[in-house]
């Protein structure tokens, strides 16, 4: 954990527009507890998601949907005390803001007012717009996220690259154009072709994360499982950093057997 006497400045939507501006990276990375997200912290990550993947990765669940608000704002609140200084994003999970503008301003309040999260993300183009306006007027910061949505997995037949005919492409162009518009301060592209998360980074000032939309992005996010080496399959977009999950399984079995043939613990007088 972060063990700075003197606390480091914590990013603004302001300092992320800055950082696209100066054509800098900007790096975002999903974390669900304070463990990991200490880790983040200390590794010099931008932004932290509290992403909804959190349902499948953290908690076992078959995909995004099940996660519930209270869940996720339990996770953000252990990411909060793990990561103090940094820029904590709590994404919002299915259901929490399609049912409503005023339910939706009640639900993103908490991620602010009881997790200390800086800003929320919605799943959507022009269906979230009326939320994403309210919010921002509400005062609170909103991420956009467009391309593949995984809360939309049982409409859209599953995942799958979106954006690959000209039509598809000219409307996830306007869909980050009303975004900005609407207030977001950065929107995720997720599965896309290279070309079309270069288009729309060039197209709207705000910065664009991408995560399976290429290097023309001002930034990149990446589930931690994935880089980490968790997960048991690596989506196409990610890379293993490292097989943390078999030193972790190898440690395991290491300390079991060790317990098993009565070398630990070892004797003390």
């Amino acid at each position: 954990m972060n063990n700075n006497t003197i606390a480091p400045k914590r990013l603004t939507v302001t300092s992320l527009r800055k950082r696209k501006e100066a054509g800098e990276k900007i790096v975002m990375l999903t974390a669900y507890d304070a463990i990991t997200a200490a880790i983040a912290c200390d590794a010099g990550i931008d932004l932290i998601l509290v992403g909804d993947s959190l349902a499948s990765t953290a908690l076992g669940y078959r995909n995004t949907l099940p996660l519930t608000l209270e869940e996720s704002l339990h996770h953000v609140k252990a990411v909060r005390r793990g990561a103090p200084w940094s820029f904590v994003v709590g994404d919002m999970p299915f259901m929490s803001y399609q049912i409503s503008v005023e339910k939706a301003i009640e639900n993103a309040g908490r991620y602010l007012k009881e997790a200390d999260a800086d800003a929320v993300k919605l799943e959507g183009g022009a269906e979230v717009l009326p939320v994403t306006e309210a919010l921002v007027r509400s005062g609170i910061p909103v991420m956009g996220h467009i391309g593949l949505l995984p809360q939309h997995l049982l409409t859209s037949g599953g995942y799958r690259k979106t954006g690959k005919t000209e039509e598809e492409a000219a409307r996830l162009i306007k869909d980050a154009l009303a975004l900005e518009k609407a207030g977001c301060f950065a929107i995720v592209l997720e599965c896309m072709p290279d070309a079309l998360g270069a288009a729309i980074s060039g197209s709207v000032s705000i910065p664009v994360i991408g995560i399976g939309a290429g290097p023309s992005c001002d930034g990149q996010v990446q589930v931690i499982a994935d880089i980490f080496g968790f997960s048991p399959r690596t989506p196409k977009h990610a890379k293993r950093f490292a097989e943390v999950g078999e030193l972790m399984r190898r440690a395991a079995t290491d300390y079991a057997e060790a317990v098993r043939n009565g070398e630990f613990p070892p004797a003390q007088d």
